[in-house]
């Protein structure tokens, strides 16, 4: 992975919006439900974008507004797409809010509170929304794979099922529910009671230096992922799918403060982010054939279905290269920060 830059951040970024950003002000987030998103509608999925610019003196407040501010902004750039039934601005818009999401965790000590606990239920319910349909994408895309080498089979009813769960996402999309939702966390990121909650506490928690904060919370996430990942191969379905989020968390907040990393460090935060996202991929195949199963009967249409997607051979292989990858990633040498 290429580390971000100030000047890679910029070019995606009105020239008052940067200056504001490098200055570490605070920037107006609110953005109508309606905004058109960047690529009108051919997003293509799993594309990085540079991370908002941060250094190392920045206050913990500032960085927050500046993270959290972008995947606010990538959530909305993608919404009339995803409304429309579009999978790659879906796809998209649902990794900006995961995100957001992993943000609001990475800084939770800070921003914790009454409103933050409500405004979490909210982002859960647009998850939901979204992971549906998004669900149905993947299953689909995984059916066609495996029907390369067989005989075609009949997408009607999985059609029928994506419509139907498009159209209520499209509602929940167009809904003053939503509206509502993102008018809020726009004025909770900007103004909202943690940034102005007294006590010494809270005021050091909110000017201390993103790098020291970042460094000794990296860490702590990076630890509980590799306890969690010991004895890969003897976890249920539960575990695994939670230490399948746990890697995605941690993952999504390395990249957040990549730019606090120094050049020095770079190759290792490289060969760290490299290690997660092979163990991702592994375990997200596992989830991804254990959903289309979980679909496919509710359809009627499991059958020999199953025996393909949890085959006990790829179960195997796929659960061995996650091990393996979380063996590398434990004997690695943290990067600096």
């Amino acid at each position: 992975m290429t580390l971000p830059n100030q000047e890679n951040s910029r070019r995606f970024l009105s020239p008052v919006v940067a200056k504001q950003i490098t200055t570490g002000h605070v920037i107006s987030m609110w953005l109508p439900a309606t905004s058109k998103p960047a690529s009108q509608g051919t997003a293509r999925a799993g594309r990085p974008r540079p991370a908002p610019s941060l250094h190392a003196a920045m206050a913990c407040d500032t960085a927050f507004r500046n993270i959290a501010s972008r995947c606010l902004r990538d959530l909305a750039a993608h919404h009339e797409a995803t409304s429309g039934g579009d999978a790659g601005a879906l796809h998209e818009m649902r990794i900006a809010l995961t995100r957001l999401r992993t943000t609001i965790a990475f800084f939770s000590p800070m921003v914790a509170g009454p409103q933050q606990a409500r405004l979490a239920d909210e982002l859960k319910w647009l998850n939901t929304h979204l992971g549906a349909v998004r669900d149905l994408d993947v299953a689909i895309e995984r059916l066609k794979e495996i029907n390369k080498r067989r005989q075609p089979a009949d997408y009607r009813s999985w059609s029928r099922k994506r419509a139907e769960t498009q159209r209520h996402l499209t509602r929940a999309l167009r809904s003053v529910r939503y509206r509502r939702l993102i008018k809020s966390i726009s004025h909770w990121i900007e103004r909202g009671p943690w940034s102005t909650k007294r006590g010494q506490q809270a005021a050091s928690q909110r000017a201390c230096p993103v790098t020291e904060y970042s460094a000794r919370k990296l860490m702590r996430w990076r630890e509980k992922l590799i306890r969690r990942s010991r004895n890969l191969e003897e976890i249920g379905t539960r575990k695994r799918h939670r230490l399948r989020l746990l890697n995605k968390r941690l993952t999504y907040a390395v990249e957040a403060v990549a730019d606090l990393v120094p050049a020095s460090d770079a190759s290792r935060l490289q060969a760290t982010l490299k290690a997660l996202r092979k163990a991702q991929r592994s375990l997200g195949q596992l989830n991804d054939d254990a959903r289309c199963q979980s679909l496919a009967t509710t359809l009627g249409q499991d059958g020999e279905l199953s025996r393909i997607l949890l085959s006990s051979k790829r179960e195997k292989h796929l659960m061995r290269a996650a091990a393996t990858a979380y063996d590398k990633f434990a004997e690695m040498k943290p990067f600096r920060i």
